[in-house]
């Protein structure tokens, strides 16, 4: 049988969530026809390599990732770093001969981004971003809905994604409000994942019209001291498809009140779909195609019971009937990958689309420098 050999290159919150997906796919998934072995991790913290090693069964721990590039017998590197690193260490990757799982945004500007893709076809590699929120079964639902027809022309929508961890202006920042290591701020953070579901249902954006705000222009670090922020609270985009439809996307981390908040509603002439991130186990679907009568006819919303719901190999563990929370879409975002290492064939959210979305992004910030429409 086939072993899949990873290296975790970064160990912080995305790399222990990656290492819970590697851990765990084989209940999840039953009869792979591959096997998942934790080969090498690396973090910048020496102590945090070692305890991973120890407390997760890598076979070596390191903070050079060359360590883990070097690996003739590590055949998937998982980059889970501050997005300042990404470039290089995807580069650095990909010349070693190794298949990238990457976590979003795919570098820190769309110019790293081309230097990327451009030697794509260089290599031989499975290439995927960590865009996980397509893998719920609800949002796969909502793309089979919508590719049905079943809500017809896009007509308007709206998405955002909310969190409150900013509101606190003496909180100390990490560093993905330092932009000199996130690149932007919330935009990059939480927009692209926003923007991406949107491109995943409704295709390719058109145009963009955006604000972005620092509430708080200076905020404290780790050790007290105040320091400039340059990275986005909050951003605001109108924007227009090329498949007609236009709508409204929110990203923030001054959304008093919510937690993990990512919401959609897509309306169409014949129905509307409608998701919320904190009822993952629910897609609601309405069909204005049903009579409308007094006393209300048949219209309405109706929950779409989507829950663990996953095509096979998925779904036997736990049974499809119980409910599903953040960290299974990572688990199935990861299985996707890991699947199209083994069959080798080309993965999806791909190196490309990242890219993509990073464009989107760019035209977004620079919509809102320029203060006018930008086409996409």
């Amino acid at each position: 049988m086939k072993e899949i050999r990873v290296g975790v290159v970064g160990f912080g919150f995305m790399g222990k969530t990656h290492t819970y997906g590697y851990k765990t796919i084989p209940l999840y998934y039953s009869n792979l026809p591959f096997k998942i072995k934790l080969v090498g991790v690396c973090d910048a913290v020496p102590e945090v390599a070692r305890q991973a090693k120890e407390s997760l069964d890598f076979e070596f721990a390191t903070s050079n990732p060359d360590d883990i590039f070097s690996r003739e017998d590590i055949n998937v590197v998982d980059i889970c770093t501050p997005n300042i690193y990404h470039k290089e260490l995807v580069l650095k990757a990909l010349e070693a001969g190794k298949n990238v799982y990457c976590d979003k945004p795919l570098a820190v500007s769309y110019e790293e981004t081309k230097e990327i893709t451009s030697v794509l076809d260089k290599y031989d590699a499975i290439t995927q971003m960590a865009l996980q929120y397509r893998f719920f079964p609800a949002t796969m639902r909502a793309r089979e809905l919508i590719e049905e027809g079943r809500i017809g022309n896009i007509m308007s929508f709206r998405a955002c994604y909310l969190h409150s961890g900013s509101v606190d202006p003496k909180k100390p920042i990490g560093w993905k409000q330092d932009k000199k290591f996130g690149g932007g701020g919330v935009l990059f953070d939480l927009g692209s994942h926003v923007l991406d579901i949107i491109y995943y249902l409704l295709g390719e954006y058109s145009s963009v019209f955006a604000e972005t705000r620092i509430v708080y222009p200076e905020r404290p670090d780790k050790d007290g001291n105040m320091v400039k922020i340059e990275a986005d609270d909050v951003a605001l985009m109108i924007v227009k498809m090329k498949n007609g439809g236009i709508g409204t996307i929110e990203a923030s981390k001054i959304a008093t009140g919510t937690d993990d908040e990512l919401w959609f509603e897509i309306h169409g002439d014949k129905g509307a779909i409608r998701f919320n991130l904190m009822e993952p186990n629910w897609l609601e679907y309405y069909d204005n195609t049903l009579p409308e009568v007094p006393y209300g006819g048949l219209r309405g919303y109706t929950r779409i019971e989507c829950v663990q719901r996953f095509k096979k190999p998925g779904g036997s563990f736990p049974s499809s009937k119980f409910s599903i929370g953040w960290i299974r879409s990572h688990v199935h975002c990861l299985y996707s990958f890991l699947s199209c290492v083994y069959e080798g064939r080309p993965a999806s959210p791909s190196f490309k689309e990242g890219a993509y979305i990073q464009y989107v992004m760019e035209k977004a910030y620079e919509s809102d420098l320029k203060k006018t429409w930008i086409e996409i």
